[in-house]
């Protein structure tokens, strides 16, 4: 997410189990839909530990998962930083976080933003324990924090579908050596250290390189153009996109022309991985989901994968954050029904 969000400190606790007493439960069966329809909930555990409770539109409190599942949503986002001040979004609040999406069925998409804290398109700050570090111990360490972090995952029983390799890297991450304005060699070697790493573990998943800013066709030609130019290797392109109520229909628009752009330029798949919109304009961002989706499912071959709200399970101002799609008391607003 681009807006500078200030976390308040915590004590940390790993919820392995959420709101669920007793054992386990039996998981639920797998989701069957092609198309993703889902939600990043990164501060759901710091949420539940707060004391902050879900609701459905009936009143009765839920888990927060299951809540969004029932709502159409088959897949959960995470993001992972690697050494968080209060432990929230580290390796093992992720791993506890990815097993209760597994058990319900839903798929997973890991999102490392290679930082302790957030990376955007105006941060993008090394981990403390890599700031010294020459650029080959860096490519290392990028390397062995994604291979660590998805073995865990994998000795967990979570494989994920998708992997970012980076988070908004508008203009590239880990700076100054990864700047893709300065060096853009430098950055397409830091993706393929994540690609590699990614594939070492799990095959199967998909590598996504996300910039925001979906509807800017040149931010995007520049970005990916030189990671192609440069060897960079990706499977998915990712995207954010998150207008105002009044402006969604030219973003969708902007945005479907850059999509098409992408799948033929490169021959990617394209992925919207962070929609969000002020969570008391309900019609209007249920209309800009829904228009979405339906761009998406449109593009040519099959190649638009998803669409992901951006946690939309925070609500009265969790963070100081006003672009989730739950009211006040804790329910989903009528915005999220545009995913069933």
């Amino acid at each position: 997410m681009r807006m500078v969000i200030q976390l308040v400190s915590a004590a940390f606790i790993f919820l392995f189990n959420g709101c669920n007493k007793g054992s386990d439960p039996a998981p639920n069966p797998p989701v069957t839909d092609n198309f993703a329809k889902g939600a990043d909930v990164g501060w759901l555990t710091e949420m539940e530990a707060a004391g902050r409770k879900f609701y459905n539109n009936s009143g009765a409190e839920q888990e927060c998962m299951a809540l969004l599942k029932s709502l159409g949503m088959n897949t959960i986002r995470l993001r992972v930083w690697v050494n968080p001040a209060n432990g929230w979004n580290g390796s093992a609040d992720v791993v506890a976080k990815a097993v209760r999406a597994k058990n319900l069925g839903m798929r997973v998409m890991i999102d490392f933003h290679y930082s302790d804290t957030w990376a955007d398109p105006g941060h993008q700050t090394k981990p403390v324990a890599w700031a010294a570090q020459d650029f080959a111990t860096l490519k290392t360490s990028l390397y062995n924090h994604t291979f660590n972090v998805l073995t865990d995952l994998k000795n967990n029983g979570v494989t994920p579908e998708w992997v970012q390799v980076g988070n908004e890297t508008n203009d590239g991450m880990l700076w100054p050596e990864g700047k893709a304005s300065t060096n853009m060699a430098n950055f397409a070697q830091l993706v393929n250290a994540g690609y590699d790493a990614v594939k070492a573990v799990s095959p199967s998943s998909k590598v996504i390189v996300h910039v925001s800013n979906g509807f800017d066709n040149s931010l995007f030609r520049w970005l990916f153009d030189g990671l192609k130019n440069n060897g960079g290797k990706w499977d998915v392109t990712g995207m954010s996109l998150y207008p105002s109520p009044s402006a969604w229909q030219t973003f969708n628009n902007q945005c479907y022309t850059n999509m098409t752009d992408m799948v033929a330029r490169y021959d990617k798949e394209v992925m919207i991985v962070e929609v969000g919109m002020s969570w008391d304009q309900p019609a209007a961002c249920k209309s800009f989901i829904a228009d979405l989706i339906v761009k998406t499912k449109a593009l040519a071959g099959n190649k638009g994968l998803g669409v992901l709200y951006w946690e939309p399970q925070s609500y009265n101002n969790w963070q100081g954050y006003t672009l989730g799609a739950f009211d006040n008391s804790g329910k989903p607003t009528a915005a999220l029904s545009a995913f069933n």
